[in-house]
């Protein structure tokens, strides 16, 4: 294939909206075609759960537990290779140490009037399920990016879920990584059958509060038809990044960059953001000569994403790259620009941003410390990456004294009166009618 840049002011309303759009569109799609898969699994339970194995990855559960046993996490142990034993001891223990800022015990007690007195207290979610994938590949780093933060976060039950591999077992790095966080709850099913089983609960599977961890567009999609009954967490589904660049950048370094995240799968999306239009020329040519050289599936899933969902948009100035990017949201974003700091401090809606030549996505999606777990389809407006706070949930406490009371009493009937609603303003009115009796 060869890959061209596109003029952002050239292009019409419809071939802007795809842009923005994504792999939505394909949620959207399939969102009817899920829902049986959904339905089976709340209604036939583990029985469902190994027919949609079998049916979808092709792999025959047969005698073997759904919930994987210590024994697989020993031989997982003792199988895997030295050095990737040591890089995912190193990069656990990266994630660990920024996480460990987050834990929140509760807030500085207020003295909101005399008498009144407040704050918030923190308490780990009962149950939450952790979605680790692996359709198109292995990936340790998505189980300690979710699991870090929910053992600091004090979780009490956390259930794994992860497609297992054709023989039925799950891949030994996700293991080893699971034990390192200590979490020992992990059961081989993948899809939209697994989201369905954390949601409803199986034999096997515990239902959860909350789910968190990417996923394809069938997992998106079964997100968003259990969301009335789980809190689905951070809308993470197929990879995106922005790479935002101008004349200063290499195009080499770029255009390595450029194609990190568009390896994940023919589903995401993955742009350069330049008004200069040398570097454009020299990204897409480079790009270009670069993909036939990357091993299938990854070479197809590249080039899916250069015709799909990805590109190079050629804007008109610096101004209308950072407009771009706001309006995009990307999941990751990678600037690098002669003073990248400051065209990063313009950015206002980006889950991840990394700034200069050196900050490659490679390394934030492992082991730079910050989580990679982020918000994808333009939900950086409003959410951030996981973080230790989604396992967690605040309340306020308050206590009152008498003095407090007497403080507040008139005004909150005065108020209540205003709004209406008799029974507040007569449980102040009539406290001391029969107190005591």
């Amino acid at each position: 294939m060869k890959l061209s840049p596109k003029s952002w002011n050239s292009l019409d309303r419809n071939e802007r909206d795809r842009i923005m759009a994504r792999s939505r569109i394909d949620i959207d799609s399939i969102i009817e075609q899920t829902r049986p898969i959904v339905d089976a699994v709340h209604q036939e339970g583990d029985a469902a759960l190994r027919r949609f194995t079998l049916q979808f990855d092709q792999v025959d559960l047969g005698d073997r537990d759904i919930m994987v046993g210590p024994q697989e996490f020993d031989r997982a142990e003792a199988m895997l290779d030295g050095t990737v034993r040591d890089a995912l001891e190193y990069a656990i223990e990266n994630v660990k140490r920024f996480h460990a800022a987050q834990v929140e015990y509760g807030m500085k007690t207020v003295e909101v009037r005399p008498g009144v007195v407040a704050s918030e207290r923190y308490t780990p979610i009962d149950r939450v399920g952790l979605y680790v994938p692996s359709g198109r590949g292995s990936f340790p780093s998505m189980l300690y990016m979710l699991a870090v933060p929910a053992v600091l976060a004090g979780v009490p039950v956390i259930a794994v879920t992860t497609p297992p591999a054709m023989d039925g077992t799950v891949d030994p790095a996700v293991l080893y990584a699971a034990r390192l966080c200590g979490v020992d709850q992990v059961y081989r099913a993948g899809g939209a059958q697994a989201v369905a089983a954390l949601a409803y609960g199986t034999e096997s599977v515990p239902a959860v509060h909350k789910i968190v961890g990417p996923g394809s567009a069938w997992v998106a999609a079964a997100k968003r038809l259990v969301s009335d009954r789980v809190d689905t967490g951070v809308p993470a589904g197929p990879s995106e990044s922005i790479v935002l660049a101008d004349g200063a950048a290499d195009p080499w370094r770029v255009a390595l960059d450029l194609m990190i995240e568009a390896e994940h799968g023919s589903d995401s999306a993955a742009i350069l953001v330049t008004h200069n239009e040398p570097l454009a020329t020299a990204v897409a040519q480079y790009v270009t000569e670069l993909i036939p050289e990357v091993p299938e599936p990854r070479r197809t899933f590249l080039q899916d994403v250069f015709s799909g969902y990805g590109g190079i948009i050629l804007t008109d100035s610096e101004e209308q790259s950072i407009e771009f990017v706001n309006e995009f949201g990307p999941e990751h974003l990678l600037v690098t620009c002669r003073d990248s700091r400051a065209v990063a401090a313009s950015i206002t809606n980006a889950s991840e941003i990394l700034i200069g030549p050196h900050a490659a996505f490679s390394l934030a999606n492992y082991a730079a410390g910050p989580n990679a777990v982020l918000p994808t389809g333009g939900w950086s407006r409003t959410f951030g990456p996981v973080s230790v706070h989604d396992f967690q949930r605040p309340s306020s406490v308050v206590e009152i004294t008498p003095r407090g009371y007497e403080e507040m009493r008139d005004h909150v009937i005065a108020l209540a009166d205003y709004e209406g609603f008799f029974t507040h303003a007569a449980a102040l009115r009539r406290r001391g009618e029969r107190s005591g009796e």
